[in-house]
C-alpha cells in the first residue's frame, strides 16, 4: 500500500524546510509496509550542533505554518547531535553528520521504497 498522500506532502514540506537551511544528504524513506506505526522517514544532516538546531526550528515551523502541526514527540532537542520529529504518519530525523554515519539509518531501511524529493535550492548547494 505504502505511504499516505498526505504523508508524502508532508515529507516535501519538511524537506524544503531542512534545505532552507542547508541541510545536507536529505533521503525520505516510505517505511509504511515495513513498518506500520508510521508511513515516512525523511533523514537529514547538518554539519554542526547549531545547523542541526536551526534545520529542526526551520522544519517545525514551515509545517506549522503550512499543516498547523506541531511534533506529537520532539526528542535530543538542543544537544544538536541527533533530533527526532514526530508527527505521527512522518519521523524526521535530523542528524550531526558524525552521527549519521555511525548509525547508518539508510542501511537499516535499505529496502524500503525512495520517496522521491524536489531538487533542492540551488543557492543551497554552494
Amino acid at each position: 500500500m505504502g505511504a499516505h498522500a498526505e504523508s508524502i506532502a508532508l515529507v516535501k514540506v519538511a524537506a524544503h524546510a531542512a534545505s532552507e537551511k542547508l541541510a545536507e544528504n536529505m533521503v525520505a524513506l516510505d517505511v509504511a509496509d515495513r513498518l506500520g506505526v508510521t508511513d515516512a522517514f525523511l533523514i537529514v544532516s547538518g554539519g554542526s550542533e547549531p545547523q542541526v538546531n536551526a534545520i529542526v526550528d526551520e522544519i517545525v515551523a514551515e509545517v506549522l505554518d503550512k499543516y498547523s502541526m506541531r511534533p506529537i514527540r520532539r526528542e535530543g532537542f538542543g544537544l544538536g547531535r541527533w533530533v527526532l520529529l514526530d508527527y505521527g504518519d512522518v519521523v524526521v530525523h535530523v542528524q550531526h553528520q558524525e552521527d549519521r554515519i555511525f548509525y547508518a539509518l539508510e542501511r537499516l531501511w535499505a529496502d524500503c521504497p525512495v520517496i522521491e524529493l524536489p531538487a533542492e535550492n540551488p543557492e543551497n548547494q554552494k
